[in-house]
């Protein structure tokens, strides 16, 4: 799922070839970027880390090269050539209705952008030019028969047409050679593979075209301004040719040490600032009035910002927020939180504003869902482009406003950034969770035990080379509560780990204090010699299918528990009308307060979130659970805590039927619950340790 998708879409035909675009509208008056497709080995999804953020500053328009993506793939290397991807672009700013346009490209991208200010100076206002391929011969003998095709030795029209994709790969490794990018290099690779050899073939005597003297008179035309950034160790353009460009055409540059050929997959936040500012500063003075209030006239605020997959955190977030302002009354709370978080908040709990410019994380997740199975890692590196869209919006708000203290829970996408920006640390900062380590499912196979490996060791550096940068880390939970299993390779295990370097609040109760059941089942219209079964699949909108098969073992459950009374409870993101079910089952949507209806209940089927399992544990109720398919969390971190405390019963969504489920719903209601001892006061212990870094006791 896109983090943003375009408001326009369409194509332009120019000598028989079709072109295709993309509009990314962003505020009235507001200039437009024109972000340029590198050569025919990507396409225009190459710039989805850029143009969500872009957006909310700029129109943005993206345009996909000839030879992929939406675009034609021409043959014959006359198609091919610069002038041919210049016209292209004056074609896609006349289809756009855009006059003028600051030019932005990478490689190839950054020789047409600056192609394009040199030869149409009417249409360009600026050009942004990044890890510029002017001039960019190939290695010699692309066209002779090799017996071996060995590093470089790969750039030959044989090798392509014997082995695209082992061309693709490998070039795609030069492109990012930074650590930690097994993400960005998969993408790369993906879109290299939608063209084929060909094509590229065909693209060759162009891209050889420039010499360097044509390059320097090309740069030397350039009039408008320019900003050129290489990264020192780029092992596909030299670093020496960013700084000629930069020299040449008079531009300012920005050098990355140790940074490689494409940043903008690599390093995108420190790029899309500079794009930001960069344009701005084109525009000149922005009007508009600016206020700015002293330290000692400063409310006390905070920011939290809660992980919307699932509503655990959320609950857990808003009790812990209380129990701050309990122990700071001073003390206001901001949220940057979106649907469901949103569903919970209560009157003195403030949505920030910016809310409402966050990616939606949760439709994300329950796209990538299939029936009661979620590959919760593999999804969640899938939402690479909505994460960092995400964290702009949340560094445009930590830039723009003062916070004593910043909140993530399991804000994923802030603590990533922040350790790869650290200078862009505005407050204080606490990280809270309940699940540390990615680990692999078993049928994950080599190649995801090595990339869950690969993530926890990229965490391990972080909190290493930048141990301040979280002020204070809380565990949600005990130091047993965490599994023994080892981070990867050479790492040390995920309780070892996290006993070292976070604070344990324990539990934060959600529920409450407890209740009279017999009570509560008299305010829910329960009859107390009824038999209730709650089924509910937490916030998402992952658990249809368990609803559906729970709903289906109703009456085969009726037959072995008579009386049985079912109520379904769907959440705030399934519609209860999706969910057909037989008669004398009760459907009921989101409901706020559902922990009544988990300590009143006489039995509960559940997926395998922390949360409402916790909860049923913490009341005492006996219950089923059902953990999705391929999620880690669910099938690794959550079963360790529940077996601790000998709450609930496992079972397995692939094979249970009606009749399974039923007898295990009446064997639940026979079984005596395990008494399992509950700390409750978790809000007030993870309270403490976020006041502490308020500075107050």
């Amino acid at each position: 799922m896109r983090a943003r998708e375009p408001d326009d879409a369409g194509a332009v035909v120019r000598d028989g070839v079709t072109i295709g675009y993309e509009v990314f509208d962003g505020p009235e008056e507001a200039p437009t970027v024109l972000l340029l497709t590198s050569w025919a080995i990507v396409h225009m999804r190459q710039w989805k880390l850029q143009a969500p953020f872009l957006a909310r500053h700029f129109r943005v328009v993206t345009a996909d090269g000839r030879g992929n993506g939406t675009s034609d793939r021409p043959r014959g290397a006359a198609a091919h050539l610069d002038r041919e991807h210049i016209a292209d672009a004056v074609a896609v700013l006349d289809a756009t209705g855009t006059e003028r346009a600051v030019a932005v490209g990478v490689s190839m991208g950054a020789r047409h952008a600056l192609q394009l200010a040199a030869w149409h100076p009417g249409r360009v206002t600026g050009v942004v030019a990044i890890g510029a391929a002017l001039p960019w011969p190939l290695p010699p003998g692309f066209d002779e028969v090799r017996d071996t095709h060995e590093g470089w030795e790969k750039a030959n029209a044989h090798y392509w047409r014997a082995d695209f994709r082992g061309w693709v790969e490998f070039f795609m490794s030069r492109v990012v050679t930074d650590p930690h990018s097994t993400k960005q290099v998969e993408d790369l690779v993906g879109w290299g593979l939608e063209t084929d050899a060909e094509t590229l073939i065909d693209t060759v005597p162009g891209i050889a075209e420039p010499t360097e003297a044509d390059a320097e008179a090309i740069c030397r035309a350039v009039r408008c301004p320019v900003l050129v950034v290489h990264g020192d160790a780029d092992a596909v353009t030299p670093y020496s040719g960013g700084v000629a460009v930069a020299a040449w055409t008079g531009g300012s540059l920005v050098s990355i040490p140790g940074g490689g050929h494409a940043p903008t997959v690599r390093d995108p936040v420190r790029v899309n600032l500079l794009i930001r500012d960069f344009v701005r500063s084109l525009a000149g003075a922005r009007p508009g009035r600016v206020s700015w209030v002293p330290a000692r006239a400063r409310e006390r605020r905070v920011l939290l910002v809660s992980s919307p997959i699932g509503l655990g955190h959320a609950r857990r977030d808003v009790a812990i927020a209380e129990a701050l302002r309990e122990r700071c009354p001073d003390v206001a709370v901001d949220w940057l939180a979106q649907h469901p978080v949103t569903t919970v908040l209560g009157p003195r709990d403030r949505l920030h504003p910016a809310s409402a410019d966050l990616a939606t994380e949760s439709a994300h997740i329950e796209a990538e869902a299939g029936e009661h199975d979620l590959h919760a890692f593999r999804a969640i590196r899938r939402m690479d482009e909505i994460l960092l869209a995400n964290f702009h919006v949340f560094h445009d708000v930590v830039d723009a406003e003062h916070y004593d203290l910043v909140i993530a829970d399991e804000g994923w996408e802030i603590d990533h950034f922040l350790h790869e920006n650290p200078e862009l640390k505005r407050s204080p900062y606490a990280w809270l969770t309940d699940v540390v380590g990615w680990l692999p499912v078993p049928d994950g196979g080599v190649e995801e035990a090595a990339l869950t490996a690969d993530y926890n060791a990229e965490m391990v550096e972080h909190v290493a080379r930048y141990p301040r940068l979280r002020d204070r880390s809380v565990f949600v939970g005990e130091p047993e509560d965490l599994v023994t299993r080892p981070l990867g390779p050479g790492l040390p295990t995920v309780r070892d780990w996290t006993s070292e370097h976070f604070a344990f609040a324990g539990w934060v109760s959600t529920g409450g204090p407890p209740r009279d059941r017999e009570r509560l089942r008299a305010e829910l219209g329960w009859r107390d010699d009824e038999p209730v079964c709650v089924v509910t699949v937490g916030g998402s909108g992952v658990g249809t299918a368990l609803l559906r098969r729970v709903a289906a073992a109703f009456p085969c459950a009726r037959e072995r528990v008579p009386g049985l009374r079912m109520v379904l409870v769907t959440g705030p993101r399934i519609d209860p009308a999706r969910v057909p079910v037989p008669d004398g089952v009760e459907v009921r949507g989101h409901v706020p307060d559902l922990e009544r209806e988990l300590a009143a209940c006489d039995v509960a089927v559940v997926q395998g979130g922390l949360t409402t399992t916790m909860e049923l544990a913490e009341a005492g109720r006996p219950f089923l659970y059902f953990p999705l398919a391929h999620h880690f969390e669910q099938q690794i971190h959550v079963p360790h805590r529940l077996d601790r405390l000998g709450a609930g019963t496992r079972m397995d969504y692939a094979t249970a039927t009606p009749e399974s489920i039923a007898a295990a719903i009446a064997q639940a209601l026979a079984t005596p619950v395990r008494s399992a001892p509950f700390a409750r006061d978790g809000a007030a212990r993870a309270a403490a340790l976020l006041a502490s870094v308020l500075g107050t006791s």
